[in-house]
Parts: structure tokens; C-alpha cells; sequence
């Protein structure tokens, strides 16, 4: 697939859009490189994805559990090599200097981190079990439970997901709904993302506030929470979609608040290029867009696999509970 820049990649997707062309896009982090294809055009030996309503890789559970046991006898290795706990608390107190000196509000600090494996990065994109998955030939592979925006009958909503906890522990749910610093910074992210909101559309609120959804891993199970926040676009916005989506990246999930300052803070912080790792992927037909995060993502250098992953950190946060967090997310939704 072509890459544009983000100019190009606008007005190519309000032009499709305008038209009333079926199409599928994916963005980087910083908005400097897409592929935007029409859905005619995207070739399954290169390009796999699946969302809730479209995707050209659809098999059913059975095939995919048994095209696994039959390869791997059931056995899956999975091994990280994370972060030092030193290493990363150099970079969180980076970050916790700039939330102190109130520089930020949140700022959702990332990884890098090396995995081995038995499987390959479409083994990966066919066996796990998410709302939104994508492989890209020897790229990355991605399987995402975020939603990042949808638009039906001129309605935009967004879901962010702040908050996780291993779904095991005593009173789980409970736990992670009274946790302070998961409180306030689940409160930071949907204020952000309303306010994003409010930059392309109307009557914007909050239908729902931190509901928990259950998420199955190869580790066990973990909740997160999230909200839904609604609003509604002007009546010419198909011809407009690539302006409306672009308006509102970076993600805010994946950044923080204020955004432009929390940029700022993310790149002194991490020590690499994000690349495709948090920025969106999603497809736009018959007037609707529906769009994920790319969070939970796998890349591949060369013969190396590497995990991108990271958290929300505020103010209130602790580096060891934070560290923690990093390593959970390191998983694969294979079960």
C-alpha cells in the first residue's frame, strides 16, 4: 500500500469519503505517514484486518483453535525481556518532575520491549481474539480493545480506556473503581476527549462514565474501564471525514493533557519512535467510520519482535504499581 503524508492522506479521505467509496486507513502516531486503501484494492497477502463490521480474514473460533493446536500442540512460548526497573524509573521521574511542576495533568509513558516467541506476527492477528486486529507483512501486528472514534447517522462517540487491574485479585472490580489515581486519571482523559470532541462537533457529553469491560489474555483475565462520550457532526461531514479525524490526533488516550506540552514530555521521556504503535487504524463506508487505537502491538525489526506498551501517568502514581502495569499489558489474547 502507498504511504501519504498527512496532507495527502486528507484529502484523499474526504475525497473517497465524498464519493461514497468504501475505505480502509491507517495512521501513525505522529501523522506523518498513512495508508489509506479502498477496500477493492487491499491485498490479503500483504494486509489482514478485521473489525467489528468489516475485515477480509474472517474464520471461525473452531478454525482458529485448531489451526493452533494442530501447529503449536498447544503450547505457545512467550517470553519478555521488560525494561529494567531502574531504566524505567528513570524515565517515570522524568515524567513525574513534569507532573509536579504542573507541566502536564497525565502523560501515558511507553516501552519498548523484546519478546520471543514461537509464533509469527499472523499466527498472532489469526489466533487472538480482539475487537479491532491488523497485520501488515512483516511490519506489525496489532490487537486492539480500544475504540477510537465511530460515526453513525452523524453521531461521533469515542470510548477511552483508562484503568486495568488483573481481574483475579480479591474484589477486583471494586478495587479498581475506588482507586484514586485510576479516578483521576479515567476524569483527566474523558475531559480531554470531550474537549477534543467539541473541536468538530455540537452537543457534545458523556453517556456513559467508567463502565468495566472484562478482557481475556494468554496471563488471565484483566479489567479496564472506560466512557462513552457522544457528539453530533454537521450534515456535509463525509466530505470532511479526513479533516474531522486528523483534528482530533494524536489519540488523547495515548498522550495526555494539556496534548501539545505532553508530546513534548513523551519524546524527552521515551527513548524510541512510536512508529504506527498508538496511533489509528479504522474504515469508513456507507457514511459510517469506525477506528480503534493501536494499542496492544507487536512490531518486527529485522528477526526481533518488540512489544510496545505503556500507561497513564499522573501526579498520584506510584513507579512500581506503574511498572507493573507495563508488564500485564505484555500479552497476547490467545485462550
Amino acid at each position: 500500500m502507498k504511504v501519504y503524508c498527512k496532507e495527502e492522506a486528507i484529502d484523499r479521505m474526504n475525497a473517497l469519503a465524498k464519493a461514497d467509496v468504501p475505505f480502509f486507513f491507517v495512521i501513525d502516531y505522529t501523522q506523518e505517514h498513512s495508508y489509506i486503501e479502498t477496500f477493492d484494492k487491499i491485498e490479503a497477502a500483504t494486509c489482514l484486518f478485521q473489525f467489528p463490521k468489516a475485515g477480509n480474514a474472517v474464520k471461525s473460533a473452531a478454525t482458529r483453535t485448531k489451526g493452533l493446536n494442530d501447529r503449536y500442540t498447544g503450547k505457545i512460548e512467550w517470553k519478555i525481556s521488560p525494561p529494567t526497573p531502574a531504566a524505567y524509573k528513570h524515565a517515570f521521574e522524568l515524567v513525574k518532575q513534569n507532573l509536579l511542576a504542573g507541566n502536564s495533568y497525565l502523560t501515558n509513558l511507553t516501552c519498548k520491549v523484546p519478546v520471543t516467541t514461537n509464533l509469527t506476527l499472523e499466527d498472532i492477528f489469526l489466533h487472538s481474539k480482539a475487537l479491532y486486529k491488523l497485520w501488515l507483512k512483516d511490519k506489525f501486528v496489532c490487537f486492539s480493545p480500544e475504540i477510537f472514534v465511530r460515526i453513525e447517522e452523524g453521531q461521533i462517540k469515542s470510548f477511552p480506556m483508562k484503568g486495568t487491574i488483573d481481574a483475579t485479585l480479591p474484589d477486583a472490580e471494586n478495587t479498581l473503581l475506588k482507586d484514586e489515581k485510576e479516578a483521576a486519571e479515567h476524569a483527566t482523559i474523558v475531559d480531554l476527549i470531550r474537549n477534543d470532541l467539541s473541536m468538530v462537533a455540537n452537543q457534545v457529553r458523556v453517556n456513559s462514565y467508567r463502565y468495566i469491560d472484562l478482557l481475556q489474555t494468554n496471563k488471565g483475565p484483566i479489567l479496564q474501564t472506560s466512557s462513552e462520550i457522544c457528539g453530533t457532526l454537521p450534515a456535509d461531514y463525509p466530505e470532511k471525514i479526513g479533516e474531522i479525524l486528523f483534528k482530533l490526533l494524536p489519540a488523547g488516550s495515548i498522550t495526555g493533557a494539556p496534548k501539545t506540552k505532553t508530546m513534548q514530555i513523551i519524546a524527552e521521556a521515551e527513548n524510541y519512535d512510536r512508529g504506527f504503535y498508538t496511533g489509528v487504524m479504522g474504515c469508513y463506508a456507507n457514511r459510517q467510520l469506525d477506528s480503534a487505537v493501536m494499542i496492544r502491538f507487536i512490531e518486527q525489526e529485522g528477526n526481533q519482535f518488540y512489544f510496545k506498551a505503556g500507561g497513564g501517568i499522573t501526579a498520584q502514581s506510584m513507579c512500581e504499581s506503574e511498572y507493573n502495569e507495563v508488564i500485564q499489558k505484555i500479552y497476547v489474547p490467545i485462550y
